[in-house]
């Protein structure tokens, strides 16, 4: 099964709220499946982005499995949820990079023009604040994210975030479920994606 056909089957087997259609079509149309995940770190390859998603929701699905989290820490979320923040924390990448060319030696020291990617930033909106922007135009009313949902999309990158480390750590300590993906994203970018893989 590809990265493409697994995030598909998971996100219809577990997001059902209002809305749901709409932006799964919506991600279909962009290059969500296409696009990479990062410029030069993990998933930096066609598709990367899609990878990276199943990769977090994995890792969140076996964080969350723990009975310490469950039992000592109170996180115990729907599937629907599970679902739902890790599959779309990082949709703020869609229509986010480009790839241009540029110059670089081979292996045999001969210059040739090779294609990387950069970032075109269309809706400059922040990261995980984008994110939550551009699912609650598909997600509102009642079906609107949960606030536990909002904020662990928000605040997905903790403390490697570039805002105030206060507005982090209290948003980390209110909303655990932020805590745990925060985890499997780190697990998937550091060890299932990193540089060395």
């Amino acid at each position: 099964m590809t990265p493409k056909e697994e995030f598909i089957k998971i996100y219809k087997e577990n997001i059902k709220r209002g809305g749901a259609d709409k932006l799964l079509e919506y991600l279909e149309k962009s290059d969500f499946f296409t696009a990479p995940s990062s410029t030069r770190f993990h998933g930096s390859y066609e598709g990367g982005l899609c990878e990276h998603s199943v990769n977090v929701y994995h890792c969140l699905k076996d964080y969350l499995s723990r009975p310490r989290t469950k039992e000592l820490y109170g996180m115990d979320y729907s599937e629907e949820t599970i679902a739902l923040v890790a599959l779309l924390h990082d949709v703020c990448k869609v229509n986010f990079y480009t790839t241009e060319m540029r110059n670089k030696k081979n292996d045999s020291g001969v210059w040739e023009k090779v294609p990387y990617y950069t970032i075109n930033d269309r809706l400059p909106y922040g990261h995980g604040e984008k994110s939550v922007y551009i699912i609650s135009g598909f997600f509102y009313g009642e079906n609107r994210l949960t606030r536990d949902e909002a904020f662990a999309i928000r605040y997905h990158m903790g403390f490697s975030g570039l805002e105030d480390k206060n507005s982090i750590g209290k948003a980390l300590e209110m909303f655990p479920l932020a805590l745990a993906l925060n985890v499997a994203d780190m697990e998937a970018t550091y060890y299932l994606e990193g540089s060395n893989k």
